[in-house]
């Protein structure tokens, strides 16, 4: 005689209303697809990025990336915002908590040329580049982060003025001569026409401090 036994009989899963379901909020789906596009961009530079890279990068569709955003445009400048934006906040956070101007400045000369911030500069040409090719919200972005960049420098100068360091009262034109001349030289570094180390051009930005502001 053969005993049969079988197993428990399982209901059908139902599926999950719709208004149940759990939704991430607007703001933290667009930062994710945001965060997936960084990467990509320094990959391949922003013109080589489309929507269906972000998408595939984002692990979402299409659909959702289009709901979100209008033109990829406005998610690669978000991107390249967020990304300049972290690169400079923890150099301005070094800077600014330096027991001086001076050894702040200094921090700052040293954390632009580093062996790893090629990487940084490709994007931030490519960025550059993409504002003068008319895009309004690049030009917008570049805009911004000059702002914020001369305000840092200036704030610098102007601390340094007031501890004894500098000597130069002119903190707005010294924002602009160095920031310049940080450009001109990763422009170089990344052209290697002449060749340029990171140690020489630290060593130009030292030479400017000295020149205009110790002397």
């Amino acid at each position: 005689m053969t005993s049969t036994s079988s197993a428990p009989e399982r209901k059908p899963r139902r599926a999950v209303a719709a208004a149940a379901r759990t939704r991430q909020p607007t703001e933290v789906r667009r930062r994710l697809i945001v965060e997936a596009a960084v990467p990509l961009i320094a990959e391949r530079g922003y013109a080589s990025v489309g929507v269906r890279d972000v998408a595939a990068a984002a692990g979402v569709s299409v659909g959702t990336v289009t709901y979100h955003f209008g033109s990829v445009q406005e998610i690669l400048s978000e991107a390249m915002v967020l990304h300049i934006e972290r690169y400079y906040a923890a150099m301005s956070e070094a800077a600014d908590s330096a027991p001086s101007a001076a050894q702040g400045l200094r921090l700052l000369i040293d954390a632009l040329f580093t062996d790893d911030t090629d990487r940084h500069w490709r994007m931030w040409f490519d960025y550059w580049n993409a504002g003068d090719r008319g895009d309004q919200a690049f030009a917008r972005g570049q805009a911004e982060r000059y702002a914020a960049w001369h305000a840092e420098i200036r704030a610098l100068v102007e601390r340094g003025h007031a501890e004894g360091d500098f000597t130069c009262d002119d903190s707005d034109g010294f924002a602009v001569h160095f920031s310049a001349l940080v450009d001109g030289l990763a422009l170089q570094r990344l052209r290697q026409a002449p060749p340029l180390s990171t140690e020489d051009a630290r060593r130009h930005l030292y030479r400017l401090v000295e020149v205009e502001l110790e002397r």
